[in-house]
C-alpha cells in the first residue's frame, strides 16, 4: 500500500547535497524519547531513506522496516531498496508523531528520529539536532519543534526591536563618540565663603 497526500514539490524538496545529516546520540546512553535527528533535503522518501539506512545499518544492525506520519511526506513507498536489501516502509497517522521517523531491526531494536523539515534554517536545525541527540533528552519531536518556532519567533522579535532602535537613533546613541557633549559648568558649593 502506498499513501499518497497531493501536494506540487517546491524548490526545497529537490536534493542538492550527497551529505547525510544526521546526529546520533551517544553510544551506551540511558534511553531517551528521541534516538537522533536527521535532516532530510527532500520530502521524497524514495531518495532519502537508502542513504539513511545506508549508514545506520552498519552502526544499529539492518534497518528493515520504517514507519512515518504521512502529514509531511507527499508519497510513501511501500518498499525501498537499500544496498543489497528491501526496507519496508508503513505509515501510521494517529499513533505516530508527525515530525518522527521509526526505524526497526529484527536484530538489535528500535529507534526514533526527529524529523527536520528540509526548509529549516542551519541555526534551527543545529539546535534541534543536538536537542534530540540529548541523552537526557524528555521531548517529544513534536514539542522540540514547537520549542525551535518559539525560538525563532523570540529571535525574530528580538531582531524587529533592534531594527525600530536602529531607525529612531538607537545605534548613535550607544556610540559614545556620537554623544552630545553636556558642558561642564563650574559653581561654588552652598554654604562656603566666597574668596576661600
Amino acid at each position: 500500500m502506498t499513501a499518497t497526500i497531493f501536494r506540487p514539490p517546491t524548490l526545497e524538496d529537490r536534493s542538492s547535497s550527497p551529505y547525510l545529516r544526521l546526529s546520533l546520540a551517544p553510544v551506551g546512553s540511558a534511553p531517551a524519547l528521541l534516538d537522533s535527528a536527521w535532516w532530510p533535503r527532500s520530502r521524497d522518501l524514495e531518495a532519502e531513506l537508502p542513504s539513511l539506512t545506508a549508514v545506520l545499518d552498519p552502526l544499529w544492525g539492518r534497518i528493515t522496516r520504517v514507519t512515518v506520519n504521512p502529514t509531511h511526506w507527499p508519497i510513501i513507498p511501500r518498499k525501498v531498496r537499500v544496498a543489497g536489501h528491501v526496507v519496508n516502509v508503513g505509515w501510521f497517522l494517529a499513533e505516530q508523531d508527525e515530525h518522527e521517523v521509526l526505524l526497526l531491526s529484527y536484530h538489535a531494536g528500535r529507534w526514533n528520529l526527529l524529523v527536520i523539515p528540509p526548509q529549516t534554517p542551519a541555526v534551527s536545525a543545529a539546535w534541534l539536532m543536538a536537542a534530540a541527540s540529548d541523552p537526557l533528552g524528555t521531548s517529544t519531536a513534536s514539542r522540540l519543534m514547537d520549542e525551535a518556532a518559539r525560538l525563532r519567533t523570540v529571535v525574530e522579535t528580538d531582531r524587529a526591536v533592534e531594527a525600530v532602535w536602529d531607525s529612531e537613533g538607537g545605534h548613535e546613541a550607544r556610540d559614545p563618540a556620537a554623544r552630545t557633549r553636556i558642558p561642564a559648568v563650574t559653581a561654588a558649593a552652598p554654604n562656603q565663603p566666597k574668596g576661600m
